[in-house]
C-alpha cells in the first residue's frame, strides 16, 4: 500500500507535506490536498509560486508605498 500524504501550510504561507497517518505539527494546517507523494509535490509546485515568507512580503509591500 502506498503511503499517503497531506499538504500543510504555515502562517508564513510556506508549504510542506506530512504523512496523513501522523498528526499535523503545531503551527501548520491542512491545505486540502492529499494523496501520493508525487501528487502532493506537484500541487505544491503549482501553488507555491513565491517562496518569500508572508511577513517579508508584507513588509516589502509597505516599503513600496
Amino acid at each position: 500500500m502506498e503511503i499517503q500524504f497531506v499538504v500543510v501550510v504555515n502562517a508564513e504561507e510556506q508549504y510542506s507535506i506530512w504523512r496523513n497517518d501522523c498528526p499535523v505539527p503545531p503551527g501548520w494546517s491542512l491545505e486540502g490536498m492529499q494523496g501520493p507523494l508525487a501528487e502532493c509535490l506537484k500541487y505544491i509546485d503549482t501553488v507555491w509560486v513565491d517562496m518569500t515568507p508572508a511577513s517579508l512580503r508584507r513588509a516589502n509591500q509597505g516599503s513600496l508605498v
